[in-house]
């Protein structure tokens, strides 16, 4: 018997116009199951990042419900800075939703060995906040490393910049080199739902576990959908 089909998946997108390769949230071909996509218009990148997106919320939940119509099972997000709207969201929401990866830190923290623990790369350190790590249950004093200001994700992302897959794995690997240096890094967790592209590279050079949202989309929709066995 042929296994039944995977019910898909949905994703809430930021008004965002960049490239997106496979591995980015929003390409199809990161996902090993079906994805819809729903965009919230006005929700730019600077807004959710810096927490002026709170008028937004109704405008958030009726993509949710429009995933829901359209056959999604669960709801994910194109933002890890969502973290801070996680209860207040869900709590309004047909569907169970996972807005962010920053929602695996306290599973993560609590797999690794003594004397370790995870830590951030994510993309404004200036705007992830305890806030964010508390809203999601995660410990607020977790190590971040932010990208540079001027480096290429902003560029691309806020100024329209071309996509530069080498000029972003170097901002990627720099900042993830940052973080390791720490020396009680035994997991990293990408917050940028842009960085699972570089997860690999990461992962690689630094011999260290790497989550991100695609990690986080993964699991959720296992337990959303449930494999028949014969």
């Amino acid at each position: 018997m042929p296994p039944d089909p995977a019910p898909p998946l949905g994703i809430i997108m930021l008004d965002t116009r960049f490239e997106r390769p496979p591995g980015d949230v929003g390409h199809a071909a990161s996902w090993p199951f079906p994805v819809l996509f729903e965009v919230v218009r006005g929700a730019t990148a600077r807004r959710v990042v810096g927490g002026r997106d709170a008028d937004l919320a109704d405008a958030f939940v009726a993509a949710g419900e429009a995933l829901r119509a359209r056959g999604a099972v669960g709801v994910i997000t194109s933002c890890g800075f969502l973290a801070a709207r996680q209860r207040a969201l869900a709590a309004r929401m047909s569907l169970p939703l996972a807005t962010s990866s920053l929602m695996q830190l306290p599973l993560i923290d609590r797999c690794l060995p003594g004397g370790k623990r995870a830590g951030v790369v994510t993309y404004d350190a200036d705007a992830l906040t305890p806030a964010h790590f508390v809203e999601v249950g995660a410990d607020p004093a977790t190590p971040v490393v932010g990208l540079p200001a001027n480096g290429a994700l902003r560029c691309l992302i806020e100024r329209e910049a071309a996509y530069d897959a080498a000029a972003l794995a170097r901002d990627v690997l720099a900042a993830a080199s940052a973080l390791i240096a720490r020396g009680d890094i035994g997991a990293v967790v990408m917050e940028c739902t842009n960085l699972p592209p570089f997860s690999r590279a990461v992962a690689e050079a630094f011999g260290v576990p790497v989550f991100d949202v695609i990690t986080l989309g993964r699991w959720f929709h296992s337990g959303l959908t449930q494999t028949r066995y014969p």
